[in-house]
């Protein structure tokens, strides 16, 4: 049940796309670069406060466990190398139709993989994936805003883009799906530091180089505080809900 709802609430997120038609431009970079900073304190602070010490405490070996994080890490690298789809997201002058589809399946294939990994963070702790499920989704809304962008300036009308879009993220449940039937035949708890690796990879990698850099001290102070509350909102849940 978690995992099936955790998947149609994921695939809902692509909808949040449908704003960027009510919001300027100006209204709309206001709003999603401190969202890309929070997004990206969410992810790092549920890596490190949650993933990797439920992924300590499953009995693995060390070498097991930080060789799974890297592993993660590696795969959403060599992913985004193969398919350079994130490259768009900030250029949508320029961008073709052609890398529109290079975004879908991109982002199609990030998702079956997250759903893989939160999925197993449920069937360890549904407590831990709630709290993974939360910091994908945070990660999930500032893409999909920059994912509807490009799809309609590449040449895709609105009904096109929000339906493909949804229908991306639906690869999210089927991973979670997927998770839950192989746990059956064997233990899916090397998932729990392997989606660590995932997180830790696209909140330093694809979020932190987006907002790191500003000419205009305040915009770079505020995305200081959206990462930051990012970081401090995954600890307080981690306080609140130890015993």
């Amino acid at each position: 049940m978690w995992i099936v709802g955790s998947g149609v609430l994921m695939s809902a997120i692509a909808l949040v796309g449908a704003v960027t038609l009510v919001l300027s431009e100006a209204t709309l970079q206001r709003i999603l670069l401190p969202l890309v900073a929070f997004a990206a304190g969410s992810l790092l602070g549920g890596a490190f406060f949650h993933m990797l010490p439920v992924g300590i405490a499953t009995g693995m070996s060390d070498v097991a466990v930080y060789g799974l994080v890297l592993a993660g890490f590696t795969v959403f690298f060599g992913l985004e190398q193969f398919l350079h789809w994130h490259h768009c997201h900030r250029a949508e002058i320029g961008c073709k139709k052609p890398l529109t589809y290079l975004i879908l399946i991109g982002d199609a294939l990030h998702n079956f993989l997250g759903g893989l990994a939160v999925a197993g963070t449920f069937l360890i702790d549904i407590r831990l994936g709630i709290v993974t499920w939360l910091a994908a989704a945070a990660h999930e809304v500032p893409q999909e805003l920059g994912d509807f962008g490009v799809l309609v300036h590449g040449g895709w009308n609105r009904r096109q883009a929000l339906l493909y879009n949804v229908l991306s993220a639906l690869t999210f449940l089927a991973g979670g799906l997927i998770a839950y039937a192989a746990s059956s035949r064997l233990d899916v708890s090397f998932l729990v530091p392997f989606a660590a690796g995932n997180f830790i990879y696209i909140g330093a990698v694809d979020l932190i180089p987006e907002v790191k850099t500003h000419a205009a001290l305040r915009s770079s102070v505020v995305h200081f505080v959206a990462f930051v509350a990012g970081v401090l909102l995954m600890l307080a849940v981690k306080v609140a809900l130890e015993p």
